[in-house]
């Protein structure tokens, strides 16, 4: 019988038995031969059996666990990994719960345990434990970014209007048989799982994200708000060491992203990915490198693929690209442009939008200029409709995919608007709010709608960047909604938005007026400041850890362990380590010439200017090869993939 209350609290090293359920928590028991998961779903007899020694996994019923089995709840199973010392299994151990989505529970990972297979490590060498351990710490760093959401019972990975778009037979399937692989971020962990079909209820997809869940009320009337970001496990990585397409077309950093209003059924979703072109730019100690374009790849090849598949999944595209339009970034629009102007596709549609000129001193008011041009556009790709008795009354004709460079604080920005324009539509169109009564005047309801974008900005900025968004202090302010007159969509660099308003004349929002709308917040400042040098120093000197972390963790990488040269042993030049040394003495030396004056001001000179020179000399030394003492990825060799 599986207990009713929640058991959260934290695994040790132990043998025994695992439990999982669908309806509670599961249960594990580990031997020293076996674990054994438990399904406590009512009526259900089953036991998941993994041999530690053979690895086999099979099928049993309870009786089969031994009595001297120890026993402990999990929520879940990751899936396994093989990692030097051997196989290990990765359960779920502590949940909490999001909220419930059409009587289904969303549960939110927030505790792992890693248990390995093997019962000593005595057949390693020294360098192989340190390489498993640092393997560990690699799994151990993925598993510890918060943003793992699952569902027993409701497939995360699709939106509405796909899941009302499929078969009797699909819906009949388990959850990893149906699951969209793009959005399954341990389908590398659960591939061993996933070879068996008897074994798939013991299988959780789980997606990497963010997901909120508010139960809202305006005019008396009751309904569910949730917004839904699904990071993309293609071309998954960090800041820097992961731009633009590979050559399948899948864009770097893209996240699909679902606005659900639940009142008689309603729903708008878009997406965010890197400019798909063939670019990189590799950290090399300066704040922001210079990005480049490959001058020999087929840019043509990968970013029809891309648009091949985003047309087939999402339909209609209005690209929203922010970047600037000089300096660095203009090559990379004029790309993007060039791109789209070639492929020549009708169903493909092309708008720049340097943010940066624009919104100048603190102009934010002119994000109107946008959204005026995007508006009739929002209102021909509509949104998904559903009434009470689960017909579709309107379907999404297609998203806006926007993209920055990082398609973090720029795009969140616009697609938070664009959310909110498709937002007004629908509480229109669904009787919540009035006739001509605006979104922005439910102060109760704005609190929300803002804090929750904010919160999504800093959860997918701290999954890529490795900090919390910037700007974020525009969004829970709102400075420029209040005067704005229409919610708005968000979607990143491929990121796309998929929703638009009525076109009804009635509902349809009327004209903005460019108000200065104020100051962002000194406290805001600050903050993206001190953002800022987080994620300079992660840029160059921790995520290249982080790049490894994920390609391990994503299967992007295969531990071999009778592999004769360690992929984690790089040896470091000479100069890796003395150009430092010479530049902090150097600049010491000059810094105690000047408070310890020689016999004459002309000897003081000499030392101070002598110093001086060699530490900045050093440094610019340093700043010359700095891609010589940036922390890069050591498993899998970036420069091949892009």
């Amino acid at each position: 019988m599986c207990p009713d209350k929640e058991w959260n609290q934290p695994f040790g090293a132990w043998d025994g038995t695992l439990q999982l359920s669908h309806t509670s928590q599961r249960f594990e028991h580990i031997t020293t031969e076996k674990f054994y998961v438990e399904a406590c779903d009512d009526g259900v007899d089953d036991v998941l059996i993994i041999d530690r020694v053979s690895t086999e996994v099979t099928l049993s019923v309870k009786k089969d666990i031994p009595p001297s089995a120890v026993t402990r709840p999990i929520f879940g199973i990751l899936g396994t990994i093989h990692l030097v010392a051997g196989n290990y299994l990765i359960v779920i151990t502590k949940r909490i719960k999001i909220g419930e989505f059409f009587n289904h529970v969303i549960w939110k990972a927030t505790d792992f345990d890693i248990l390995s297979y093997k019962k000593t490590m005595l057949h390693l060498t020294d360098i192989q434990l340190q390489d498993n351990k640092t393997f560990l710490a690699m799994i151990n760093h993925v598993l510890s970014v918060d943003g793992f959401y699952f569902s027993t019972t409701y497939d995360l990975t699709h939106t509405l209007q796909r899941l009302s778009n499929t078969s009797p037979e699909f819906q009949e399937m388990s959850l990893l048989e149906r699951a969209d692989q793009r959005f399954v971020w341990n389908c590398h962990l659960l591939r061993e799982l996933s070879a068996q079909p008897e074994v798939h209820r013991f299988a959780l997809p789980v997606i990497h994200g963010f997901i909120t869940m508010h139960s809202c009320s305006i005019n008396g009337k009751y309904f569910d708000w949730i917004l839904i970001s699904r990071r993309s496990c293609f071309r998954a990585g960090v800041r820097y060491y992961v731009r633009g397409i590979d050559s399948e077309g899948h864009a770097a950093n893209f996240v699909e992203t679902e606005q659900i209003v639940h009142y008689n059924g309603s729903k708008a979703s878009f997406t965010r990915g890197s400019i798909p072109v063939f670019w990189s730019q590799r950290p090399n100690l300066k704040y922001k490198p210079r990005p480049q374009i490959n001058k020999v790849a087929n840019h043509m090849d990968g970013f029809q693929r891309h648009f091949d598949s985003q047309l087939i999944i999402y339909g209609k595209q209005v690209i929203i690209n922010l970047v600037n339009q000089k300096g660095s970034e203009k090559p990379l629009e004029q790309a993007f442009a060039t791109m789209v102007s070639s492929l020549g596709n009708g169903m493909i549609r092309y708008i720049a939008f340097d943010f940066h000129k624009e919104c100048k001193n603190m102009r934010w008011d002119r994000l109107s200029i946008l959204l005026d041009r995007v508006a009739e556009m929002q209102d021909e790709l509509s949104y998904f409709l559903v009434d009470s008795t689960g017909k579709v009354v309107t379907n999404q004709e297609g998203v806006f995919r926007s993209n920055c460079m990082d398609c973090l604080d720029r795009t969140n920005v616009i697609q938070s608007l664009l959310a909110r324009r498709s937002l007004q539509a629908q509480l229109q169109r669904l009787g919540v709010l009035h006739v001509g009564q605006k979104l922005e005047e439910q102060d109760e309801f704005e609190k929300i709608y803002k804090n929750a974008w904010a919160d999504n900005a800093n959860a997918c900025a701290k999954q890529y960047a490795g900090t919390g968004a910037l700007k974020t202090d525009f969004t829970r302010q709102a400075m420029l909604l209040n005067n704005i007159r229409y919610g708005v969509h968000r979607s990143g660099p491929p990121g796309q938005l998929s929703d638009s308003s009525s076109k009804s004349k009635q509902q349809r929002p009327g004209p903005i007026r460019p108000v200065r709308t104020g100051k962002r917040t000194q406290l805001g400042l600050v903050k993206d400041g001190w953002n800022s040098l987080i994620r300079y120093y992660k840029n160059n000197f921790s995520d290249g850890f982080r790049q490894d972390a994920i390609d391990l963790f994503l299967g992007n990488y295969s531990v071999d362990e009778l592999e004769s040269h360690s992929p984690l042993s790089v040896p470091r030049d000479l100069k890796f380590l003395a150009l430092p040394i010479i530049m902090v003495v150097a600049f010491s030396m000059c810094i105690i010439c000047l408070l310890m004056a020689g016999d004459t001001w002309t000897e003081t000179l000499a030392y101070v200017l002598f110093w001086g020179v060699a530490s900045v000399g050093t440094f610019f030394i340093i700043l010359y090869n700095g891609k010589d003492f940036v922390d890069a990825p050591r498993l899998v060799q970036k420069e091949k993939i892009d």
